[in-house]
């Protein structure tokens, strides 16, 4: 896999996001507080849900921000709904595609739409327990540490390039559900912080590694 830097015109010029998301959207509205503290050098172009009840679609009219609804049921095929997806990022000029909790494993065709330029965040640390219900997956395994990983997404299933981690801890008593609730509390933190070194022109891929250029914290 070839080197390659962000455009340094994201140096200048607010960077516009396009979020999806199939939930309640605990972390669109993470990214979304944190642009509003001034943290991350971001516009959120539109939030896309597959899900006409996901209370994310909620969210984004809290904000202000422009949402829609495109359900996978209305197309014939799998590269058709994504097409409708992808045109819908361009028309509103996003640069990059934030999964948060968009719960639909991305097709090549949708992933070179946008080369480069899709984050997800995912409750393990990566490559452990990737997939569905990571937590109970660490849980079932006996891990003294879980955590979550920000990592760029590529053809596999949370198999991209990581770009940042955190541990928590896990304790005697945890059930899938204490331990997600931790997690997340931490995924609010630092999915948003992510982004920010996206923005600022930080992020270098060489090969599997993501880099991070010296620069303003």
């Amino acid at each position: 896999m070839a080197k390659w830097f962000l455009k340094e015109a994201f140096l200048v010029s607010k960077v516009t996001l396009g979020i999806l998301a199939s939930g309640r959207g605990s972390n669109a509205q993470a990214i979304m507080d944190a642009i509003r503290r001034g943290e991350v050098d971001a516009t959120v172009g539109i939030i896309i849900s597959d899900n006409p009840a996901a209370p994310v679609l909620a969210r984004a009219a809290e904000y202000g921000v422009p949402a829609r609804c495109i359900e996978r049921a209305g197309f014939a095929t799998r590269e058709a709904f994504e097409k409708a997806v992808a045109d819908e990022l361009a028309a509103h000029g996003v640069e990059l595609v934030v999964l948060a909790g968009f719960m639909r494993l991305l097709s090549p065709y949708f992933i070179n739409r946008f080369p480069g330029r899709i984050m997800n965040i995912h409750p393990s640390l990566l490559p452990a327990f990737p997939g569905l219900d990571a937590q109970g997956q660490a849980l079932r395994y006996g891990v003294k540490v879980a955590g979550c990983t920000v990592h760029f997404v590529d053809e596999g299933m949370d198999s991209g390039p990581i770009i940042l981690q955190e541990a928590v801890p896990v304790r005697d008593d945890d059930t899938p559900a204490t331990l997600a609730e931790r997690i997340l509390a931490v995924e609010h933190v630092l999915y948003p912080r992510a982004i920010s070194l996206y923005c600022q022109g930080r992020l270098v891929v060489d090969g599997r590694r993501v880099l991070i250029r010296e620069g303003e914290k």
